[in-house]
């Protein structure tokens, strides 16, 4: 089970890096709104998050904490809402695209620093 661990652990890196790299691209752009990076970098953070959480293994220490996995599937479901239904508005507000940015940080930062 460790390749197919290793396998979703790669592709949550890559939605990670489709989600921020889009809302980056698309600040700097000058027209604030959700782009396809986004949507799909945020579907692939929630989908392989999940089965991230699976319990794949038997146990033991390398276990995360049943609560930092539902803070993280907490905040990679609310990304993903705030990216799904306003993926079709032609400008967002800085706010909303901001709280979207702050947010995929951190739950990266939670999934780095809470042991």
């Amino acid at each position: 089970m460790e390749p197919l661990r290793l396998v979703l652990l790669y592709l949550h890196l890559i939605g990670f890096a489709l989600l921020l790299g889009g809302a980056v691209t698309q600040y700097f752009s000058g027209k604030i709104r959700i782009n396809t990076a986004m949507l799909w970098g945020a579907g692939i953070q929630v989908v392989t998050g999940f089965g991230l959480a699976a319990p794949l293994r038997g146990g033991g220490d390398a276990e995360p904490e049943p609560a930092k996995l539902a803070v993280k599937g907490l905040v990679g479901l609310a990304i993903f809402a705030m990216v799904f239904f306003s993926r079709k508005r032609e400008v967002v507000s800085r706010g909303h695209f901001l709280a979207v940015v702050v947010l995929t940080l951190a739950n990266a930062a939670v999934a780095v620093f809470w042991r």
